[in-house]
């Protein structure tokens, strides 16, 4: 068995080799074995408000009641947010809600599903 190297996103021991590209089975990330590791450390990693790292595609429950600004709605504590997008910001969950559309949510008020 070769020695492989730990995930420079999250750490993982867990990782192995697919062609010329290592990825880890935890987090999901892809590096090559020629590149340094430096670059690897822009990669902004959001995480949910008990600390699990959230990708594209997750589902999330939202862990608080949110006024929606700008009309009398509420998204309700318990609503389950399926498929979302990773987005730069300060609200840095892009998704839509059923009954209430598009919507840009804080990743400290959710909890992967």
């Amino acid at each position: 068995m070769t020695d492989l190297p730990n995930c420079p996103k999250c750490g993982s021991e867990y990782t192995y080799n697919d062609g010329n590209m290592t990825i880890c089975s935890e987090c999901a990330h892809e590096w090559s074995a020629d590149a340094s590791n430096d670059n690897n450390d822009d990669a902004k990693v959001i995480k949910d408000s008990n600390g699990n790292i959230l990708q594209d595609g997750d589902t999330v429950t939202v862990i608080k009641d949110l006024k929606v600004k700008g009309s009398s709605l509420v998204v309700k504590v318990g609503t389950r947010v399926k498929n979302i997008r990773l987005v730069d910001g300060d609200h840095d969950i892009d998704c839509k809600i059923d009954g209430i559309g598009a919507m840009k949510l804080k990743s400290e008020f959710v909890k992967k599903a």
